[in-house]
């Protein structure tokens, strides 16, 4: 393959490409390239948001360049300030930890980590001296920094930026002189930090990377960005009818983006699939079911993909239940005379992460027993083995009562 048909390739629907003729000329050396990519392990699940750089990696992998993949247990601690408007509480060594062991194996959903090189940034940052920190830190000025969007923002508004989120861009990019990157790429927000690596790099006399980035993938509600935190995201290791379920729940205008970032379709693929939606020739929710199919089994398998449509269609088209469900075991030390709180019921079951999710599930009359709509959130509830808890869409718990 040509360097120019490589760079066609490796360019397609990336939002930014600085500079792409340095790209091109880095690929007309004929050497592999060094690819970097960084996480930090501020939650332990990745999404699929996560998967869009991932997924690009991955096309680099494939035409023979070095991935190198950083678990950012050291700027973990300080947590990325891109698009936040208040300063984020420090995580912890035992959290950052917790988070990162299973990144890995995440990620090998996707990458041939065997080829990759996995490495933490506190390798080198724990050798790292003040006087080392002093001379990155002389290389950048207060008023580059304040360039950023969202540091200019928060200082207009008065809202306080912590001087370890200052440093936070400088730390990240000595990443990049760490591992000699000759690219580094990520979602369109960290394009400010990205930038900074190059800069850095000039400092300490190596060729400045590449920075490729591509959009952010919009969360199940619609509207914000995939995040945990915001409770819109699918997890990569969700089980398959999960996350089947969550794809069909997205509204029917993500569905263009979803197909280009998670089955790099092209452009005029895209076009041509609205085209069709549009004429009558395919239903939305074939559409959907068809890209919650193939996302399915990417991350598990196509048989396991294909029982997962099946089910969702037993569920949710003909009202079945589902072939299989969690079953919740209760005992006489869960009840109170004979009796079980609504939101204690859902959140045993694990139905809801908090009491404050499973009170506005009830109000929302999100909530059934067997058929019977809960909508009380105060309501203490008689069970027994075999009723069907069903919370929402996709959530259910079978109730075994023990002695």
């Amino acid at each position: 393959m040509t360097p120019e048909e490589q760079l066609e390739i490796l360019t397609a629907g990336a939002t930014h490409v600085v500079v792409a003729e340095e790209l091109l000329a880095k690929l007309k050396e004929g050497q592999p390239l060094r690819i970097k990519y960084g996480a930090d392990p501020s939650a332990p699940d990745l999404h699929l948001g996560h998967s869009v750089p991932i997924r690009r990696l991955k096309q680099f992998q494939e035409l023979g360049h070095k991935v190198i993949f950083i678990i950012g247990d050291y700027t973990g601690r300080i947590g990325d300030p891109s698009g936040r408007t208040k300063t984020r509480p420090m995580l912890s060594d035992e959290e950052i930890k917790r988070n990162a062991a299973t990144y890995v194996e995440q990620v090998g959903k996707i990458l041939d980590v065997e080829e990759a090189e996995i490495v933490y940034n506190s390798q080198w940052y724990a050798e790292m001296k003040a006087a080392d920190l002093l001379s990155l830190a002389s290389h950048y000025t207060v008023a580059r920094m304040l360039e950023r969007d969202d540091f200019a923002l928060r200082v207009r508004e008065g809202i306080p930026i912590s001087m370890v989120e200052m440093l936070y861009p400088l730390i990240q990019a000595y990443d990049s002189v760490a591992v000699q990157a000759d690219v580094e790429i990520g979602g369109s927000a960290q394009l400010f930090n990205f930038l900074v690596g190059r800069d850095i790099m000039r400092a300490y006399s190596l060729t400045p990377q590449v920075v490729m980035t591509w959009p952010l993938l919009v969360g199940t509600d619609g509207h914000q960005k995939m995040s945990k935190s915001l409770g819109n995201y699918i997890g990569i290791t969700e089980p398959p009818g999960e996350m089947f379920g969550k794809l069909m729940s997205i509204p029917d205008e993500l569905m263009p983006q979803y197909y280009e970032l998670l089955l790099d379709k092209t452009p005029a693929e895209v076009a041509q699939l609205q085209q069709a939606i549009q004429s009558g020739q395919l239903h939305p929710r074939q559409a959907k079911a068809d890209l919650a199919e193939v996302v399915a089994s990417t991350y598990h398998s196509p048989e396991a993909a294909q029982l997962a449509r099946a089910e969702f269609d037993d569920v949710f088209a003909q009202g079945k239940l589902p072939t299989e469900m969690p079953e919740l075991v209760l005992g006489p030390q869960d009840l109170a005379a004979g009796k079980i709180w609504i939101v204690k019921l859902i959140v045993t079951a694990g139905c809801a992460e908090t009491n404050a999710e499973a009170r506005r599930l009830v109000r929302q009359g999100a909530v059934r027993l067997n058929d019977e709509a809960l909508t009380e959130e105060s309501a203490e509830i008689e069970v027994k083995t075999g009723d069907i808890l069903r919370v929402g869409k996709r959530r259910f718990a079978k109730i075994i009562m023990s002695e």
